[in-house]
């Protein structure tokens, strides 16, 4: 089981994500635009420089939803390995056959 302090900051990086998408989109729209011209688009870079860096969509790592866990991720099941096998070993996941040898 991860610590609940770094479940919980992920929790609050999803949040700012979500918040900022709109304005951090918009931003990097201008700022990519070639058309414009070269100061407008280092004032929109500046812009987006000032924004929280949780903001940003790479901040984010996927995490299981029953313990917590960073590493080996199935993003299908949203879940980690270990959590995946112990589900199938107690028959709770159809289709999942038990493998043991």
């Amino acid at each position: 089981m991860a610590k609940k302090s770094m479940i919980e900051r992920e929790k609050k990086r999803e949040a700012l994500v979500k918040r900022y998408a709109a304005k951090r989109a918009a931003l990097k729209v201008i700022a990519n635009d070639e058309t414009k011209p070269m100061e407008e688009r280092f004032k929109a870079r500046l812009k987006l420089a000032q924004l929280p860096r949780n903001s940003s969509a790479t901040r984010l790592h996927n995490r299981c939803q029953l313990t917590g866990r960073p590493r080996s991720y199935y993003r299908k099941l949203k879940m980690s390995r270990i959590a995946l096998r112990d589900l199938g070993s107690q028959g709770q996941i159809p289709g999942l056959v038990k493998s043991s040898w």
